[in-house]
């Protein structure tokens, strides 16, 4: 009788602070009342005929669990523990086997693997969906149950069977974890006759400034056009990705808006600050593996005519998510509005289609290049890349045109 009550006192609990707070469900208050009532008889039930004893937390944690779940496959509830292990992840520096992963439709798939960690090692592909961890069925998993899954301790293995996106071939990936150390900006260089190359891992707090870092030291090396790699970039800050389209951007171009279902559609301009590379040539690598904050960059450079693209059609994800702190250390990450980009198209679920579709080819490795890669002193050779060669013939192309020979 007692945790009845307390099931009880909750749900009053909740809808008076609603009401206090000026929280509305889009429904009158009757209807918002009857449904409440079939949720409370719902945990009364559960409560008295469940085989196990279940707390008053668990009810109420596995119920917002649910709730969140049945929103879309970005929205999350995450309790205490959950939320602090996602602000450990924003810190750029954390122990797994560097993989962004989301549900859809259902499966967990792979958004893609971060260059240089122990699953980019492993051959893990962008698109791959994960169907068992060490062993055990993904069916019924949630994001936070996966990620527990498959983090652990460093050197310790855990095995993925994937079925790959494309072949449907169904295989089994062992993969040692390790630290995962986040590095935004990579290979800074120019690469040929004054083309550089710059390849952003992921949008974060500091990424636009060690673009701008990266650009002035290409800048006093003969900077003429750029190379832009976002492949297998899986996105993160929505701000960072605005500073960073607004270095090629004219002040005022408009580089994304998003639009939610409480507010005026929000629509975000190039600013007037910083140095501005307004007048090289520029060519952007995408593939299936960038989303989000890439696919606005990609978006916002094509659409205002400041950029080709180059590469294989993206990921498709054009949500924001909020993380919004609960009282007891708890947080929802809800879904709260859609973003569109300069020409106002959803990329949602549908990608961003390259201007020139180019496929990346495997690269067949000699026996010596195998021996350097087990000894970790194999540079990088942008000449085995074929989409970066035809990005760099592309742009000489554009250069010519220009500047003649």
């Amino acid at each position: 009788m007692k945790r009845r009550s307390i099931v009880f006192i909750i749900i009053l609990v909740t809808i008076i602070f609603s009401y206090q707070a000026g929280v509305s469900f889009g429904k009158d208050k009757d209807d918002l009342y009857r449904e409440l009532e079939i949720f409370s008889e719902g945990l009364v039930i559960i409560e008295e005929k469940y085989v196990e004893e279940k707390t008053a937390e668990d009810l109420v944690y596995g119920a917002m669990k649910g709730i969140a779940l049945s929103l879309d496959p970005y929205s999350q509830f995450l309790t205490p523990d959950d939320y602090k292990n996602l602000l450990v992840e924003t810190e750029g520096k954390f122990g797994g086997l560097g993989i962004e992963i989301t549900m859809r439709n259902g499966l967990l798939t792979i958004i893609s693997p971060i260059e240089d960690t122990p699953a980019w090692e492993a051959g893990i592909e962008a698109g791959d969906i994960i169907i068992k961890i060490d062993g055990e069925l993904t069916k019924d998993i949630t994001l936070n149950g996966a990620v527990k899954q498959l983090r652990g301790d460093p050197d310790t293995k855990v095995i993925l069977t994937i079925v790959r996106d494309e072949s449907r071939k169904v295989e089994d990936i062992t993969i040692v974890r390790g630290i995962i150390k986040i590095k935004d900006i990579k290979r800074p260089m120019i690469l040929e006759d004054g083309v550089g190359y710059v390849k952003i891992g992921e949008f974060r707090e500091s990424t636009s400034k060690d673009l701008s870092k990266a650009l002035g030291v290409l800048d006093k090396e003969g900077l003429k056009a750029l190379i832009l790699d976002v492949r297998n970039n899986p996105g993160g800050l929505l701000n960072s990705s605005i500073d960073i389209s607004s270095k090629f951007l004219s002040s005022g171009k408009v580089i994304v808006s998003t639009d939610s279902r409480n507010e005026e559609k929000r629509i975000y301009r190039a600013d007037s600050f910083g140095k501005k590379y307004l007048d090289i040539p520029i060519v952007v690598l995408i593939n299936k593996g960038s989303a989000s904050a890439s696919e606005i960059l990609a978006a916002a450079l094509r659409e205002n005519n400041r950029a080709i693209l180059l590469g294989e059609t993206t990921f498709g994800k054009g949500s924001v998510q909020t993380i919004l702190p609960l009282s007891d250390g708890s947080a929802m990450r809800l879904t709260t509005s859609k973003y569109y980009t300069p020409n106002d198209i959803s990329i949602h679920e549908k990608g961003v289609e390259p201007d020139i579709k180019i496929s990346k080819e495997t690269i067949e490795k000699t026996e010596e290049d195998v021996f350097e890669d087990m000894d970790k002193k194999k540079e990088f050779d942008y000449k085995k890349d074929n989409q970066i060669v035809r990005a760099l013939d592309l742009i000489k192309g554009i250069l010519i045109l220009q500047f003649g020979n």
